[in-house]
């Protein structure tokens, strides 16, 4: 849970976030930006896996996760 007012979903106006768990996000990533998606942020890297934001056509703000 986070603190009402929280910057984490932003630039997302919604109250809260997508997650999906993806395999070869590098890949997917390539092919969203060439098809005109908005990337928030790079592909960080923990021991835990891999993951990168991304913004819909409706302005929710989703989470890519790809496992390590």
């Amino acid at each position: 849970a986070f603190k009402k007012g929280d910057a984490y979903f932003s630039p997302s106006e919604k109250e809260f976030m997508i997650n999906y768990r993806v395999q070869n996000i590098e890949a997917l990533v390539n092919k969203l930006t060439e098809n005109g998606v908005t990337i928030l942020d790079n592909i960080v890297t923990y021991d835990f896996g891999k993951f990168v934001h991304i913004m819909d056509s409706e302005g929710n703000k989703i989470e890519l996760w790809e496992p390590s």
